[in-house]
């Protein structure tokens, strides 16, 4: 086995209990540990960059879902990148750069077969949690195969600002979209929408009824609805959807945090008259799409057709308030913490 020289201490969120409505600070709790020594066929990863997701909410909670729950009393997961410190693997070497999804602490033993090699040559490593990483494909899945965007197709996209939203309306418009709006929570994020992604119009959802608001933004309706928030905007999107629309559902993090049960839209009997449709989607069953995603976004990146944005946070001391962040809404494009 080679190794570098490392540090005696590793430090790591634990859940230590699972929030009810909004998560609070003393639901996790910051755990000084030993670093963890790789056994046959697994590395030993000193992590650069972690990210943190919307999606994790639902991870916090027991309740079953597509994915398991984090154990209370357990170090919490999540996507990061990072140096290979040590390695016990065939193929990989001390000094490699690894994808994977053992995030939230400064040190992670990780499965070789888990994990996969990137090039910080080709691309900065923090771009592979976000605009070339999972929340870049779920765009790219998101809209070209579950929502089977078309060329001339009107869309409409909420949390447009953050990474998977500020994706899609640039990829729709890269693909030829005749119209792309967006929902955003600031006027600075609206400011940004048009002026740095390209979207055709965007409105702040905080400034009125989205119904009212994107009936202005999109007179002719729309073909396309890219759904992160749910609520309010996927009730608007149906009352603005065209013959033969679809709506594709990422996510909903208007109810993440909710306590009583949600009301669903009110108007769901339009798709009868629009013949519209409604999938949810998950990255996860659209790896296959990965080296064709990876190809095309990866050129738009590099020659600057596709711009993204990230914030970042420093230290996995502030980990948690990244992720409070995300949920608040307070990132512009990515949400990640350097370490």
């Amino acid at each position: 086995m080679t190794e570098t020289q490392l540090p005696a201490v590793n430090r790591e969120w634990h859940l230590v209990s699972r929030p009810v409505g909004w998560p609070k600070t003393e639901d996790f709790a910051l755990v000084e540990a030993e670093v963890p020594q790789p056994g046959e066929g697994q590395v030993l990863v000193r992590n650069a960059y972690v990210s943190v997701d919307p999606y994790m909410r639902g991870r916090m909670s027991a309740a079953k879902s597509y994915v398991a729950p984090y154990e209370l009393g357990k170090v919490m997961q999540g996507g990061a990148v990072g140096e290979v410190v040590a390695s016990n693997a065939e193929g990989i070497e001390v000094g490699d750069h690894l994808l994977h999804f053992l995030g939230w602490r400064e040190f992670a033993v990780v499965d070789a077969k888990q994990a996969v090699k990137v090039d910080p040559q080709a691309a900065p490593l923090s771009t592979y949690l976000g605009v070339l990483g999972m929340t870049g494909l779920t765009a790219y899945a998101g809209l070209l195969r579950t929502a089977s965007f078309k060329e001339g197709d009107s869309v409409f996209v909420s949390g447009a600002a953050g990474a998977v939203g500020s994706q899609v309306g640039q990829t729709a418009k890269l693909k030829g979209a005749s119209r792309v709006i967006g929902s955003a929570g600031s006027d600075e994020k609206v400011k940004l929408l048009v002026e740095e992604y390209g979207f055709d119009a965007a409105f702040n959802y905080k400034n009125g009824p989205v119904s009212e608001q994107l009936r202005a933004a999109a007179p002719d309706g729309v073909d396309v609805y890219f759904d992160n928030v749910g609520g309010d905007h996927l009730e608007a999107a149906i009352g603005s959807l065209n013959r033969d629309g679809r709506i594709a559902i990422c996510g909903a993090i208007s109810v993440y945090n909710s306590t009583e049960p949600v009301s669903g839209p009110k108007n769901l009997a339009r798709l009868i008259q629009t013949r519209g449709r409604i999938e949810g989607f998950l990255v996860g069953d659209h790896y296959d799409l990965q080296a064709q995603f990876v190809q095309e976004v990866g050129a738009w990146v590099r020659s600057g057709e596709l711009k993204y944005s990230e914030t970042v946070v420093e230290g996995i001391e502030n980990n948690l308030e990244a992720f409070f962040g995300v949920l608040r809404g307070d990132n512009v494009g990515k949400m990640i913490v350097k370490l």
